[in-house]
């Protein structure tokens, strides 16, 4: 399993969701964001705001997800955002204590 954390500008957000929603990746989570890029931000503004979306996909899926947010996300721009993926080791769906990829969907 990975987790898939993505910064990406607000504005981004919902065609993200939207398109991960429509192949079948309804589950994540999303808070709003301020961060700077290696560019330092805008004259006058220090810190943008960002959206970060978090999602936990099977191995097998990771590939398919990255695409669907760069597709919807990219203009080819500074600012267009950053994707980290990190390794996680075990989820559990509290409800029914279902554990790893069975827990996921």
């Amino acid at each position: 399993m990975k987790k898939v954390e993505a910064i990406l500008r607000p504005e981004d957000f919902e065609k993200v969701k939207n398109a991960l929603k429509q192949m079948g990746f309804v589950a994540l989570t999303a808070y709003p964001v301020k961060g700077r890029g290696v560019q330092g931000g805008v004259p006058s503004y220090d810190m943008l705001s960002k959206m970060k979306l978090e999602i936990v996909v099977k191995d097998e899926d990771l590939e398919k997800v990255v695409e669907i947010i760069i597709r919807n996300a990219r203009k080819g721009v500074p600012g267009d955002g950053k994707i980290f993926i990190i390794p996680v080791n075990d989820a559990i769906r509290v409800r029914t204590g279902e554990r790893g990829n069975d827990a996921l969907y």
